[in-house]
């Protein structure tokens, strides 16, 4: 435990050394409260209620794919990255620490969506349904953890860049993110259930009001959950392989 402390810490040092990291993950979901949800939705309570966990799950979402996706592709570039694999405590500390502390960095890009829902929306939430939101917000970010961490293990910066922006936004609005629930077009709502966004939209929508979360989505949340760890888990061996072959 103590180790992995460590390379959370040192995660969190380096990160937040370079300000721009921790803004530009908040930015966006910010930006479409402003411009989407106070001028649209802002006086409905319910519809603010809803809009509001839409954009903390597109938070989530977006801290996550493009932290682990890029982060981890970078690192894999400097030299201190294959040093860190030939230490005793083997990779568990290191992966450990790298998620804990992308953890704090997802909580720290959700307060300003927090903050304009709170001041400038209707927003209503319950002090308990807000400590529910809180340990939600750690179960929706499993998938996107992982979905970044094969991006990351899997290809090099560059490439690493294009695929997250590439996914990002079908994700975003194929699971209706962007839409009230069960408002999407069509097409969209067709699709949906089977996406990870949508699933994990649905249980921020239940914890945060009286939105039933429906199987199916939850179901498919959970095969993407088991995929994606197979395939972080794959693309980390290849890499381990690669390098030491």
């Amino acid at each position: 435990m103590q180790l992995t402390l460590v390379h959370t810490r040192y995660q969190l040092l380096e990160t937040v050394r370079i300000p721009i990291a921790v803004v530009g993950s908040a930015f966006f979901p910010a930006a479409a409260m402003l411009f989407f949800v106070v001028p649209f939705a802002g006086k409905d309570a319910v519809g603010a209620t809803y809009a509001t966990a839409s954009m903390v799950t597109f938070a989530v979402m977006s801290a996550n794919i493009f932290q682990y996706g890029i982060g981890v592709a970078e690192d894999r570039a400097q030299p201190w990255d294959p040093y860190t694999r030939t230490l005793p405590a083997g990779p568990g500390p290191r992966l450990a620490g790298r998620v804990l502390a992308g953890l704090v960095l997802t909580y720290l890009s959700l307060i300003p969506v927090v903050v304009i829902g709170a001041t400038l929306t209707a927003a209503q939430i319950t002090p308990m349904a807000f400590l529910l939101a809180i340990g939600t917000v750690a179960v929706v970010s499993v998938p996107f953890t992982l979905m970044g961490l094969a991006i990351g293990y899997s290809l090099p910066s560059k490439a690493a860049i294009v695929v997250a922006q590439i996914i990002f936004f079908p994700l975003a609005f194929g699971g209706g993110l962007l839409s009230a629930p069960d408002e999407a077009p069509g097409f969209i709502e067709v699709i949906a259930p089977y996406l990870p966004t949508r699933g994990a939209v649905e249980l921020m929508w239940a914890t945060v009001g009286d939105y039933p979360a429906r199987p199916l989505p939850l179901t498919m949340l959970g095969v993407w959950v088991v995929a994606l760890a197979t395939l972080a888990v794959w693309a980390y061996r290849r890499d381990e392989g690669r390098r030491f072959s």
